[in-house]
């Protein structure tokens, strides 16, 4: 597990880099980016959208929440509404449906459903957003539980045309 978070906090720093490098390209609502999320779970972020409305939303991190602490797998199908929110800057409103796996040895192990809601910052003229989101996760395995994903995070798109 120690090489486990030696591997997240060296890809903190690489993607802050990239993000400083690249703040002048556009903003993005397509293709792939990738960056991290802080909270429940707290790891690495990736979306891809597969087109003007709707992505995949995935993440790889820690869970922290539990008494040992658990390795956390989520994949999401997610739809963006532009419309909500009217503003300078572009805010879409998001949800969707998903998975999640808690993988543990000593507290023993979850899946569960997942819905996502959350709200993208899209920066102008930067190929970066910023989201904040909340996921509850109906556990289903080994036995059915509720619980509440938070989290914020960012993420830079690495295609800028």
């Amino acid at each position: 597990m120690e090489g486990y978070y030696s591997l997240l906090k060296k890809s903190f720093v690489v993607l802050l880099l990239i993000f400083s490098m690249f703040a002048s390209s556009k903003a993005q609502d397509k293709g792939f980016g990738a960056g991290i999320i802080i909270g429940e779970p707290t790891g690495l972020s990736g979306k891809y959208w597969l087109d003007d409305s709707r992505a995949l939303d995935f993440g790889f991190g820690s869970s922290f929440v539990h008494t040992y602490t658990a390795l956390s797998l989520h994949g999401d199908l997610i739809f963006h509404n532009f419309e909500i929110l009217k503003s300078e800057f572009r805010l879409p409103v998001y949800y969707g449906l998903g998975i999640r796996i808690h993988l543990n040895d000593k507290d023993g192990s979850t899946f569960g459903a997942r819905g996502v809601m959350g709200i993208a910052w899209m920066l102008n003229n930067s190929p970066i957003d910023i989201f904040i989101e909340f996921a509850p996760v109906f556990n289903l395995f080994p036995e059915t539980s509720l619980h509440l994903d938070f989290a914020i995070g960012g993420r830079y798109y690495f295609n800028t045309k």
